[in-house]
Protein backbone atom coordinates (compact mmCIF):
# COMPACT_ATOMS: atom_id res chain seq x y z
CA UNK A 1 0.00 0.00 0.00
CA UNK A 2 1.20 3.64 -0.97
CA UNK A 3 2.65 5.63 2.19
CA UNK A 4 0.44 8.37 1.32
CA UNK A 5 -2.42 6.27 1.47
CA UNK A 6 -1.89 5.57 5.09
CA UNK A 7 -1.07 9.06 5.46
CA UNK A 8 -3.99 10.62 4.60
CA UNK A 9 -6.51 8.35 6.58
CA UNK A 10 -3.90 9.57 9.60
CA UNK A 11 -4.00 12.77 8.25
CA UNK A 12 -8.37 13.02 7.89
CA UNK A 13 -9.49 10.80 10.48
CA UNK A 14 -9.09 12.58 13.55
CA UNK A 15 -9.94 16.37 11.89
CA UNK A 16 -13.60 15.44 10.66
CA UNK A 17 -16.62 13.94 12.28
CA UNK A 18 -17.68 10.54 11.30
CA UNK A 19 -20.32 10.63 8.91
CA UNK A 20 -24.47 9.86 9.99
CA UNK A 21 -24.92 6.48 9.90
CA UNK A 22 -28.15 5.67 7.34
CA UNK A 23 -31.06 4.65 9.87
CA UNK A 24 -31.57 1.30 7.91
CA UNK A 25 -27.86 -0.18 8.35
CA UNK A 26 -27.03 -0.98 12.17
CA UNK A 27 -24.68 1.63 14.09
CA UNK A 28 -23.55 -1.33 15.87
CA UNK A 29 -21.05 -3.72 13.44
CA UNK A 30 -21.99 -7.41 15.24
CA UNK A 31 -25.80 -6.10 15.17
CA UNK A 32 -27.57 -9.86 14.59
CA UNK A 33 -29.15 -10.14 11.53
CA UNK A 34 -31.07 -13.56 10.37
CA UNK A 35 -29.61 -14.64 6.94
CA UNK A 36 -30.27 -18.16 5.48
CA UNK A 37 -27.62 -20.25 5.06
CA UNK A 38 -28.18 -20.40 0.61
CA UNK A 39 -30.70 -18.73 -1.27
CA UNK A 40 -32.68 -19.90 -4.65
CA UNK A 41 -32.31 -17.81 -7.83
CA UNK A 42 -35.86 -17.02 -7.52
CA UNK A 43 -36.12 -15.69 -4.05
CA UNK A 44 -33.14 -13.41 -5.23
CA UNK A 45 -35.06 -12.30 -8.21
CA UNK A 46 -37.17 -9.66 -5.27
CA UNK A 47 -33.37 -8.06 -4.71
CA UNK A 48 -32.24 -8.18 -8.33
CA UNK A 49 -35.75 -6.45 -9.68
CA UNK A 50 -35.92 -3.86 -6.38
CA UNK A 51 -31.81 -2.67 -6.98
CA UNK A 52 -32.66 -2.40 -10.82
CA UNK A 53 -35.73 0.28 -10.15
CA UNK A 54 -33.77 1.86 -8.06
CA UNK A 55 -31.03 2.30 -10.46
CA UNK A 56 -33.56 3.45 -12.85
CA UNK A 57 -35.31 5.78 -10.46
CA UNK A 58 -31.68 7.56 -9.97
CA UNK A 59 -30.71 8.62 -13.26
CA UNK A 60 -30.33 12.04 -13.81
CA UNK A 61 -32.40 13.76 -16.69
CA UNK A 62 -28.63 13.86 -18.80
CA UNK A 63 -28.22 10.00 -18.47
CA UNK A 64 -25.77 10.44 -15.67
CA UNK A 65 -25.72 8.93 -12.43
CA UNK A 66 -24.94 10.32 -9.05
CA UNK A 67 -22.68 13.74 -9.05
CA UNK A 68 -19.42 15.17 -9.75
CA UNK A 69 -19.10 16.73 -6.51
CA UNK A 70 -18.13 15.72 -3.14
CA UNK A 71 -21.13 14.56 -1.00
CA UNK A 72 -19.39 13.17 2.57
CA UNK A 73 -17.26 14.95 4.97
CA UNK A 74 -14.93 12.26 5.04
CA UNK A 75 -14.26 12.10 1.25
CA UNK A 76 -12.63 15.92 1.87
CA UNK A 77 -8.53 16.18 0.61
CA UNK A 78 -8.82 14.65 -2.57
CA UNK A 79 -8.70 16.82 -5.98
CA UNK A 80 -11.93 17.85 -7.23
CA UNK A 81 -11.35 16.03 -10.09
CA UNK A 82 -11.60 12.84 -8.99
CA UNK A 83 -15.50 13.10 -7.75
CA UNK A 84 -15.93 13.36 -11.72
CA UNK A 85 -13.85 10.34 -12.19
CA UNK A 86 -16.08 8.75 -9.57
CA UNK A 87 -19.06 9.27 -11.16
CA UNK A 88 -17.79 8.59 -14.40
CA UNK A 89 -16.78 4.64 -13.00
CA UNK A 90 -19.69 4.07 -11.36
CA UNK A 91 -22.04 4.91 -14.60
CA UNK A 92 -20.04 2.52 -16.07
CA UNK A 93 -21.16 0.01 -13.69
CA UNK A 94 -24.41 0.71 -14.38
CA UNK A 95 -24.23 0.58 -17.93
CA UNK A 96 -22.93 -2.77 -17.28
CA UNK A 97 -25.43 -3.90 -14.94
CA UNK A 98 -28.14 -2.93 -17.31
CA UNK A 99 -26.47 -4.81 -20.59
CA UNK A 100 -26.71 -8.13 -18.57
CA UNK A 101 -30.41 -8.44 -17.10
CA UNK A 102 -33.55 -9.01 -18.80
CA UNK A 103 -34.46 -5.72 -20.95
CA UNK A 104 -37.91 -4.09 -20.43
CA UNK A 105 -38.51 -0.29 -22.05
CA UNK A 106 -38.12 1.41 -18.75
CA UNK A 107 -34.18 -0.35 -18.74
CA UNK A 108 -33.65 -0.06 -22.15
CA UNK A 109 -34.38 3.85 -22.11
CA UNK A 110 -31.93 3.89 -18.71
CA UNK A 111 -29.15 2.01 -20.98
CA UNK A 112 -29.79 4.50 -24.17
CA UNK A 113 -29.62 7.81 -21.85
CA UNK A 114 -26.31 6.11 -19.91
CA UNK A 115 -24.72 5.28 -23.26
CA UNK A 116 -25.11 8.66 -24.80
CA UNK A 117 -23.63 10.63 -21.63
CA UNK A 118 -20.87 8.46 -21.12
CA UNK A 119 -20.26 8.75 -24.79
CA UNK A 120 -20.47 12.36 -24.79
CA UNK A 121 -18.79 13.79 -21.47
CA UNK A 122 -15.24 14.63 -21.44
CA UNK A 123 -12.59 12.29 -20.95
CA UNK A 124 -11.35 12.20 -16.75
CA UNK A 125 -8.31 14.14 -16.05
CA UNK A 126 -5.16 13.84 -13.50
CA UNK A 127 -6.67 15.50 -10.26
CA UNK A 128 -2.82 16.17 -8.37
CA UNK A 129 0.54 14.99 -8.05
CA UNK A 130 -0.31 12.41 -5.39
CA UNK A 131 -3.81 11.80 -6.74
CA UNK A 132 -4.39 9.65 -9.57
CA UNK A 133 -8.28 8.42 -9.12
CA UNK A 134 -9.03 9.07 -12.48
CA UNK A 135 -7.42 5.28 -13.16
CA UNK A 136 -10.38 4.25 -11.54
CA UNK A 137 -12.72 5.26 -14.64
CA UNK A 138 -10.41 4.18 -16.92
CA UNK A 139 -10.58 0.52 -15.67
CA UNK A 140 -14.55 0.36 -15.66
CA UNK A 141 -14.79 3.07 -18.53
CA UNK A 142 -12.47 -0.14 -20.79
CA UNK A 143 -14.86 -2.92 -19.16
CA UNK A 144 -17.94 -0.92 -20.31
CA UNK A 145 -17.04 -0.11 -23.37
CA UNK A 146 -15.85 -3.95 -24.55
CA UNK A 147 -19.28 -5.14 -23.11
CA UNK A 148 -21.07 -2.25 -25.40
CA UNK A 149 -19.05 -3.70 -28.18
CA UNK A 150 -20.05 -7.29 -28.19
CA UNK A 151 -24.09 -6.69 -27.35
CA UNK A 152 -25.69 -6.93 -30.52
CA UNK A 153 -28.17 -3.86 -29.67
CA UNK A 154 -24.82 -1.76 -30.15
CA UNK A 155 -23.22 -2.63 -33.40
CA UNK A 156 -24.87 0.03 -35.73
CA UNK A 157 -21.75 1.37 -37.89
CA UNK A 158 -22.09 4.81 -36.22
CA UNK A 159 -22.64 3.68 -32.91
CA UNK A 160 -19.90 1.22 -33.05
CA UNK A 161 -17.03 3.92 -34.47
CA UNK A 162 -17.97 6.41 -31.45
CA UNK A 163 -18.18 3.43 -28.88
CA UNK A 164 -14.71 2.19 -30.56
CA UNK A 165 -13.67 5.77 -30.16
CA UNK A 166 -13.94 6.61 -26.93
CA UNK A 167 -12.55 2.68 -25.98
CA UNK A 168 -9.37 3.89 -27.86
CA UNK A 169 -9.21 7.28 -25.85
CA UNK A 170 -9.52 4.73 -22.69
CA UNK A 171 -6.80 2.54 -23.34
CA UNK A 172 -4.58 5.21 -24.42
CA UNK A 173 -4.99 6.69 -20.77
CA UNK A 174 -4.11 3.51 -19.39
CA UNK A 175 -1.23 2.87 -21.16
CA UNK A 176 -0.56 6.59 -20.14
CA UNK A 177 -0.49 5.39 -16.61
CA UNK A 178 0.57 1.94 -16.29
CA UNK A 179 3.74 1.97 -13.57
CA UNK A 180 6.64 0.71 -14.43
CA UNK A 181 5.65 -2.11 -12.46
CA UNK A 182 2.92 -3.21 -14.70
CA UNK A 183 0.13 -2.62 -12.73
CA UNK A 184 -2.17 0.16 -12.30
CA UNK A 185 -3.42 2.05 -9.11
CA UNK A 186 -4.99 5.20 -8.19
CA UNK A 187 -2.07 7.69 -5.78
CA UNK A 188 1.59 8.14 -6.12
CA UNK A 189 4.33 9.12 -3.73
CA UNK A 190 6.81 11.91 -4.25
CA UNK A 191 8.12 12.49 -6.43
CA UNK A 192 5.07 12.94 -8.44
CA UNK A 193 5.96 11.45 -11.87
CA UNK A 194 3.93 11.69 -14.89
CA UNK A 195 3.39 8.30 -15.30
CA UNK A 196 2.46 6.74 -11.64
CA UNK A 197 4.88 4.55 -9.57
CA UNK A 198 2.26 2.24 -7.78
CA UNK A 199 -0.21 0.05 -8.48
CA UNK A 200 -2.63 -2.68 -6.78
CA UNK A 201 -2.59 -5.96 -7.47
CA UNK A 202 -6.68 -5.58 -7.60
CA UNK A 203 -7.12 -2.55 -9.91
CA UNK A 204 -4.97 -4.48 -12.34
CA UNK A 205 -6.74 -7.32 -12.40
CA UNK A 206 -10.32 -5.26 -13.08
CA UNK A 207 -9.27 -4.26 -16.35
CA UNK A 208 -6.92 -7.03 -17.55
CA UNK A 209 -10.13 -9.35 -19.26
CA UNK A 210 -11.42 -5.95 -20.46
CA UNK A 211 -8.30 -4.60 -21.90
CA UNK A 212 -7.21 -8.13 -23.91
CA UNK A 213 -10.55 -7.67 -25.50
CA UNK A 214 -10.17 -4.03 -26.25
CA UNK A 215 -6.90 -4.73 -27.80
CA UNK A 216 -8.08 -8.19 -29.85
CA UNK A 217 -11.10 -5.17 -31.08
CA UNK A 218 -7.92 -2.70 -32.26
CA UNK A 219 -8.21 -0.22 -30.00
CA UNK A 220 -4.65 -0.29 -28.61
CA UNK A 221 -3.25 0.42 -32.58
CA UNK A 222 -0.25 2.65 -32.08
CA UNK A 223 0.97 1.54 -28.28
CA UNK A 224 3.86 -1.01 -28.10
CA UNK A 225 2.71 -4.21 -29.91
CA UNK A 226 -0.74 -2.74 -30.49
CA UNK A 227 -1.20 -2.89 -26.76
CA UNK A 228 -0.30 -6.51 -25.94
CA UNK A 229 2.44 -5.36 -24.39
CA UNK A 230 0.63 -3.57 -22.03
CA UNK A 231 -1.84 -6.88 -21.47
CA UNK A 232 0.99 -8.38 -20.92
CA UNK A 233 2.61 -6.33 -18.25
CA UNK A 234 -0.36 -6.04 -16.51
CA UNK A 235 -0.83 -9.91 -16.19
CA UNK A 236 2.54 -9.91 -15.14
CA UNK A 237 2.00 -7.99 -12.42
CA UNK A 238 -1.09 -9.78 -11.04
CA UNK A 239 0.80 -13.19 -11.49
CA UNK A 240 3.72 -11.61 -8.71
CA UNK A 241 1.20 -10.48 -6.44
CA UNK A 242 0.22 -13.74 -5.75
CA UNK A 243 1.41 -14.87 -2.39
CA UNK A 244 2.25 -18.88 -1.31
CA UNK A 245 -0.47 -18.77 1.43
CA UNK A 246 -2.97 -18.35 -1.38
CA UNK A 247 -3.73 -14.89 -0.82
CA UNK A 248 -2.84 -11.75 -3.38
CA UNK A 249 -0.31 -9.02 -2.16
CA UNK A 250 -2.49 -5.95 -1.97
CA UNK A 251 0.66 -4.16 -4.15
CA UNK A 252 3.74 -5.58 -5.57
CA UNK A 253 6.43 -5.72 -2.79
CA UNK A 254 9.88 -7.39 -3.34
CA UNK A 255 9.04 -8.78 0.37
CA UNK A 256 5.66 -8.59 0.71
CA UNK A 257 4.68 -8.30 4.30
CA UNK A 258 2.90 -11.52 5.94
CA UNK A 259 2.49 -12.88 9.20
CA UNK A 260 0.48 -10.81 12.09
CA UNK A 261 -2.86 -9.39 11.21
CA UNK A 262 -1.68 -8.48 7.72
CA UNK A 263 -3.29 -7.18 4.58
CA UNK A 264 -1.64 -9.75 2.99
CA UNK A 265 -2.76 -12.82 5.06
CA UNK A 266 -5.89 -14.75 3.58
CA UNK A 267 -8.41 -13.04 5.55
CA UNK A 268 -7.19 -9.42 4.89
CA UNK A 269 -7.32 -10.89 0.86
CA UNK A 270 -10.48 -12.43 0.65
CA UNK A 271 -12.17 -9.92 -2.23
CA UNK A 272 -8.26 -9.64 -3.98
CA UNK A 273 -8.66 -13.56 -3.83
CA UNK A 274 -11.08 -13.68 -6.11
CA UNK A 275 -10.62 -11.02 -8.50
CA UNK A 276 -6.85 -12.25 -9.02
CA UNK A 277 -7.88 -15.77 -9.84
CA UNK A 278 -11.05 -14.68 -12.07
CA UNK A 279 -8.38 -11.98 -14.28
CA UNK A 280 -5.63 -14.63 -14.49
CA UNK A 281 -7.75 -17.62 -15.61
CA UNK A 282 -9.56 -15.55 -18.35
CA UNK A 283 -5.83 -14.83 -19.15
CA UNK A 284 -5.30 -18.03 -20.03
CA UNK A 285 -2.77 -18.48 -16.64
CA UNK A 286 -3.09 -22.53 -16.34
CA UNK A 287 -1.48 -22.54 -13.01
CA UNK A 288 -5.61 -21.12 -11.70
CA UNK A 289 -7.45 -24.29 -11.76
CA UNK A 290 -10.42 -24.84 -10.72
CA UNK A 291 -9.09 -26.36 -7.68
CA UNK A 292 -7.66 -23.08 -7.13
CA UNK A 293 -10.62 -21.17 -7.65
CA UNK A 294 -12.34 -23.86 -5.14
CA UNK A 295 -9.98 -22.81 -2.63
CA UNK A 296 -10.45 -19.25 -3.03
CA UNK A 297 -13.78 -19.74 -2.87
CA UNK A 298 -13.77 -21.89 0.56
CA UNK A 299 -11.75 -18.96 1.94
CA UNK A 300 -14.14 -16.25 0.94
CA UNK A 301 -16.88 -18.05 2.87
CA UNK A 302 -15.15 -19.55 5.58
CA UNK A 303 -13.56 -16.44 6.58
CA UNK A 304 -15.87 -14.12 5.69
CA UNK A 305 -16.90 -12.47 9.19
CA UNK A 306 -14.06 -10.30 8.46
CA UNK A 307 -15.36 -8.69 5.31
CA UNK A 308 -18.64 -8.78 7.80
CA UNK A 309 -16.51 -6.91 10.86
CA UNK A 310 -15.52 -3.59 8.33
CA UNK A 311 -18.70 -3.82 6.28
CA UNK A 312 -19.96 0.12 6.29
CA UNK A 313 -16.87 1.31 8.79
CA UNK A 314 -15.94 4.81 8.16
CA UNK A 315 -12.08 4.79 8.02
CA UNK A 316 -10.41 2.83 5.69
CA UNK A 317 -8.64 -0.19 6.02
CA UNK A 318 -9.95 0.19 10.36
CA UNK A 319 -10.67 -3.52 10.74
CA UNK A 320 -9.19 -6.79 11.41
CA UNK A 321 -6.47 -7.33 8.65
CA UNK A 322 -7.21 -3.47 7.36
CA UNK A 323 -9.98 -5.20 5.54
CA UNK A 324 -11.97 -1.90 4.78
CA UNK A 325 -15.32 -1.65 4.38
CA UNK A 326 -15.44 -1.07 0.60
CA UNK A 327 -13.96 -4.10 -0.17
CA UNK A 328 -17.32 -5.66 0.43
CA UNK A 329 -19.18 -5.34 -2.76
CA UNK A 330 -16.65 -5.70 -5.05
CA UNK A 331 -14.92 -8.95 -3.18
CA UNK A 332 -18.82 -9.98 -3.97
CA UNK A 333 -19.24 -9.41 -7.37
CA UNK A 334 -15.90 -10.75 -8.11
CA UNK A 335 -16.86 -14.16 -6.04
CA UNK A 336 -19.69 -14.88 -8.63
CA UNK A 337 -17.20 -14.46 -11.72
CA UNK A 338 -15.16 -16.78 -10.02
CA UNK A 339 -17.86 -19.30 -9.61
CA UNK A 340 -18.74 -18.87 -13.18
CA UNK A 341 -15.24 -20.30 -14.09
CA UNK A 342 -16.37 -23.43 -12.09
CA UNK A 343 -17.55 -26.77 -14.29
CA UNK A 344 -21.69 -26.00 -14.32
CA UNK A 345 -22.67 -28.39 -12.03
CA UNK A 346 -21.19 -26.81 -8.93
CA UNK A 347 -22.20 -23.31 -9.55
CA UNK A 348 -25.68 -23.30 -8.34
CA UNK A 349 -24.51 -24.21 -5.10
CA UNK A 350 -21.73 -21.89 -4.77
CA UNK A 351 -23.94 -18.36 -5.76
CA UNK A 352 -26.73 -20.16 -3.48
CA UNK A 353 -24.19 -19.88 -1.13
CA UNK A 354 -23.25 -15.76 -1.81
CA UNK A 355 -26.77 -14.70 -2.85
CA UNK A 356 -27.78 -13.84 0.93
CA UNK A 357 -24.42 -11.96 1.59
CA UNK A 358 -25.26 -9.49 -0.76
CA UNK A 359 -29.28 -9.81 0.03
CA UNK A 360 -28.93 -9.05 3.43
CA UNK A 361 -27.48 -5.25 2.68
CA UNK A 362 -29.90 -4.11 0.59
CA UNK A 363 -31.83 -1.17 1.64
CA UNK A 364 -35.20 -0.48 2.15
CA UNK A 365 -35.23 1.75 -1.51
CA UNK A 366 -33.57 -1.13 -2.99
CA UNK A 367 -30.11 0.22 -3.42
CA UNK A 368 -27.25 -1.03 -1.66
CA UNK A 369 -23.70 0.37 0.01
CA UNK A 370 -20.72 -1.21 1.93
CA UNK A 371 -18.96 2.65 2.81
CA UNK A 372 -20.29 5.80 3.42
CA UNK A 373 -23.39 7.43 1.57
CA UNK A 374 -21.97 8.94 -1.49
CA UNK A 375 -23.82 8.37 -5.00
CA UNK A 376 -21.26 6.98 -6.53
CA UNK A 377 -20.83 4.84 -3.71
CA UNK A 378 -24.76 3.71 -3.94
CA UNK A 379 -24.40 3.12 -7.32
CA UNK A 380 -21.33 1.25 -7.60
CA UNK A 381 -22.32 -1.47 -4.98
CA UNK A 382 -25.67 -1.80 -5.85
CA UNK A 383 -24.58 -2.15 -9.87
CA UNK A 384 -21.95 -4.81 -8.02
CA UNK A 385 -24.74 -6.59 -6.55
CA UNK A 386 -27.28 -6.65 -9.81
CA UNK A 387 -24.37 -8.20 -11.49
CA UNK A 388 -23.25 -10.45 -9.11
CA UNK A 389 -27.05 -12.09 -8.65
CA UNK A 390 -27.67 -12.14 -12.23
CA UNK A 391 -24.20 -13.99 -12.74
CA UNK A 392 -26.19 -17.27 -11.18
CA UNK A 393 -29.71 -16.97 -12.30
CA UNK A 394 -29.31 -19.60 -15.20
CA UNK A 395 -27.21 -21.89 -13.15
CA UNK A 396 -28.76 -25.48 -13.24
CA UNK A 397 -29.05 -26.32 -9.11
CA UNK A 398 -27.58 -29.62 -8.66
CA UNK A 399 -29.92 -31.78 -5.88
CA UNK A 400 -28.12 -31.77 -2.50
CA UNK A 401 -25.41 -29.72 -4.28
CA UNK A 402 -25.49 -26.96 -1.98
CA UNK A 403 -26.21 -29.09 1.32
CA UNK A 404 -22.90 -31.13 0.39
CA UNK A 405 -20.89 -27.74 -0.50
CA UNK A 406 -22.00 -26.30 3.24
CA UNK A 407 -21.14 -29.35 4.77
CA UNK A 408 -17.32 -28.99 3.34
CA UNK A 409 -17.48 -25.07 4.31
CA UNK A 410 -18.08 -26.57 7.95
CA UNK A 411 -15.64 -29.25 7.84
Amino acid sequence: MAALELALVALLTPALAPPLQDPEIPVDPDAKREVPETMTADEAKVSLTRALNWVIDYQNPDGSFATDTIEVGLEAGFATETYYAWQLASTALAIRALLVVEETPERRATLDKAVEWFLTTRLPKRGEGWDVDYVWSQLYAVTALVDLAGDERFTGEELAARIADRGASYVDLLARNQAYTGGWGYYDDPPFTQRPKWGTSFSTATVLPALQRAVDLGWGKGQEEDGQAMVARALKYVQRCALPNGAYAYALSVIPRVGGESINDTKGSLGRIQIGNWARRLLGDERVTDDTIRDGLASFFTEHRFLDAAFMRPVPHEAYYANAAYFYHFGHYYAAEAIELLPAEERAAWHAKLRPQLVKTQRKDGSLTDFLGSGYLRLASTSFTILALHAGMDDVAVEGAAAELLEDLTD
